[in-house]
C-alpha cells in the first residue's frame, strides 16, 4: 500500500505566509513532515508556523524573497541547519493583477512572471543540488487552470503559469535520473481570505467560471490537500513532469 506519510521529511514552502501556502503548510505537517514556512513577510510567516506548532508540529519561520538567491541560498541553508535536509520544495510563490493588457505597466508585467517563474527556478536550481547528493527529492509547483486556458485580464499571469508548467517538465526530465519527481498542480480559482471580498464584488466574472466548471462551484482550499499531499508523498514516486489540474473539470470543458 503506497504510503502518504512524511513523517521524517522537511518541506521548504516559499509564499507560505499567504492562503494556499499556509494550506501548504498545515498539510505536509499534518503527515508529520517538518516544514519551513517562507515569505517575504515574517510575521504572517510566523503566524502560520505558530499554528503548525500548536497542533504538534515542526515549523520555522524564515524571511526571504524569492527572487533573490543568496536570500533562498541562506532560507535553506537554515531550514536544513535547524529542521534537517530539505526533501519536498513547494513554490508556491506567486502573484497577478485583474488589468486589461493595455492598461498593464511593464514593471507589473515583469513582477508578475519573475515572481511565479523566476521564483521557481531561483528555488529549484538552489535545492537540486542537495536533493541530488541525496538521491531523492520532491518538487511541486504551484500552477493553474491559466497555464491551459485563458482569462481576460490575467494575461501575465496566464504567461507565467504556462511557461512554470512548461519549466516543470523541463525539470523533471533533467532531475528525474537523480530520484527526484517534479510535478505541478493546477487548480482553479481557490477561494481565500485574499480573495473572497473580489469574488463577492464581481460575480459575473466569477459566475463565468462556474458555469463552465461541471462541478459548479470555485475552488475551496481543502480542496488541494489530498492532490498536494499525495505528489510530495511517496504514493506519486512515480508521478513525474505531471500537472495535475484541480477544477472541477474545468480544463476539460
Amino acid at each position: 500500500m503506497p504510503s502518504f506519510d512524511l513523517t521524517g521529511r522537511t518541506a521548504f514552502i516559499t509564499g507560505g505566509g499567504g492562503g494556499l501556502g499556509s494550506m501548504a503548510c498545515r498539510t505536509l505537517a499534518n503527515a508529520g513532515a517538518a516544514v519551513a514556512v517562507v515569505a517575504r513577510s515574517l510575521d504572517k510567516c510566523e503566524a502560520v508556523a505558530q499554528a503548525v506548532r500548536e497542533h504538534g508540529g515542526r515549523a520555522l519561520a524564515i524571511q526571504a524573497d524569492v527572487l533573490d538567491a543568496a536570500q533562498i541560498t541562506a532560507a535553506m541553508d537554515r531550514c536544513e541547519q535547524e529542521l534537517g535536509p530539505i526533501d519536498i520544495l513547494i513554490n508556491n510563490a506567486g502573484i497577478t493583477s485583474p488589468k486589461r493588457l493595455l492598461d498593464l505597466s511593464e514593471e507589473e508585467w515583469d513582477r508578475i512572471v519573475d515572481v511565479s517563474l523566476k521564483g521557481a527556478f531561483l528555488c529549484s536550481k538552489t535545492v537540486a543540488p542537495r536533493m541530488i547528493e541525496r538521491g531523492r527529492g520532491r518538487i511541486i509547483n504551484m500552477g493553474s487552470i491559466l497555464a491551459a486556458r485563458a482569462l481576460a485580464r490575467r494575461s501575465a499571469y496566464s504567461a507565467a503559469k504556462a511557461g512554470l508548467v512548461n519549466f516543470t517538465r523541463a525539470c523533471a526530465i533533467e532531475l528525474g535520473p537523480h530520484g527526484i519527481t517534479v510535478n505541478a498542480l493546477g487548480p482553479t480559482v481557490i477561494v481565500t481570505d485574499l480573495n473572497r471580498d473580489m469574488v463577492a464584488k464581481h460575480p459575473q466574472y466569477y459566475q463565468a467560471i462556474i458555469d463552465r466548471t461541471p462541478l459548479g462551484r470555485l475552488g475551496e482550499i481543502s480542496d488541494l490537500e489530498g492532490p498536494l499531499l499525495f505528489l510530495a508523498s511517496d504514493a506519486a514516486g512515480f508521478v513525474n513532469g505531471q500537472t495535475l489540474y484541480v477544477d472541477g473539470g474545468y480544463s476539460a470543458s
